[in-house]
This record gives C-alpha cells, sequence and structure tokens, in this order.
C-alpha cells in the first residue's frame, strides 16, 4: 500500500465527512432527529478520523497484509457506522443506542439490521485500530 492509498483515505474521508453534511440537512425529516443528529457527527467525525489516518499512513509500522486489514476494517468501520445511525434515525430502532434512541422503536427487522450493523462497526474499528495503534507504537532505537 502505497501513496495512491493515503490519497484514497483522504478521498473515502472527504466522501464521508460530505455525507455527514448532507445528513445534518436532512436531519428535520427524520423519525428520531436524535439519531439523525448521531449519524451527521458520525459522518463528520468518521470522515475527519479517515483523513488522519491517511496523514498518519508512512508512519503505520505494520506488515503490508495487516496495513491492508486495517484499511478496510477502518473503510468499513467509519462508513457502516454512519449507515447503521442514519437507518435508526429512519426507522427510530434504538435498542442499540438507548441515549439517543430514548422514546423510539423499530420493527424488529430494523432493529436486528442496527444492532447487526453497530456490532460489525464495534468489531472493525477495535481491529482496525488496534492494527493502527500497534504499528505506530514507539520504538527504542
Amino acid at each position: 500500500m502505497n501513496d495512491s492509498t493515503k490519497q484514497r483515505l483522504y478521498y473515502w474521508g472527504m466522501v464521508l465527512f460530505l455525507l455527514g453534511l448532507v445528513t445534518g440537512l436532512a436531519n428535520p425529516a427524520f423519525k428520531n432527529p436524535r439519531m439523525g443528529l448521531s449519524a451527521h457527527l458520525e459522518g463528520v467525525m468518521n470522515g475527519t478520523f479517515l483523513i488522519l489516518v491517511g496523514v498518519l499512513w508512512e508512519r503505520i509500522r505494520v506488515a503490508e497484509r495487516s496495513k491492508l486489514v486495517a484499511y478496510w476494517a477502518l473503510i468499513w468501520g467509519t462508513f457502516v457506522n454512519w449507515l447503521a445511525c442514519v437507518l435508526a434515525a429512519i426507522t427510530g430502532a434504538s435498542r442499540m443506542t438507548p441515549i439517543a434512541g430514548r422514546g423510539f422503536s423499530g420493527e424488529p427487522a430494523a432493529e436486528l439490521l442496527v444492532a447487526g450493523l453497530f456490532v460489525s462497526v464495534g468489531l472493525a474499528m477495535t481491529f482496525g485500530v488496534a492494527i493502527l495503534a500497534w504499528g505506530l507504537r514507539p520504538r527504542s532505537s
């Protein structure tokens, strides 16, 4: 993975940031506006995070295969986090988001889908960030 990976991280970060901005504009149309706000913030913050990962990419010292795994885990985790929040905002699903979802509930299928997406996000982000942290750890000279 090389400079083109950095460029893709910048690009996908900006795309996600833009999706976050658009989500904020759409917020009044959501069944659960608090989850809409969460989706807006997830898009903006996770887009910024992907750009930061692009800045740090050359400093991450792990095997190329590990970098590839981290790249896809972070792409999945950031975009699906935004998507799960949008779906929860649209459907009212709240099982996995008791604070932002208070007072709302979705159909069982929506609750199951959103829960599954959030679980996948938690796993992907934890794994991807762990690889980054390991690759950025200080090394004695």
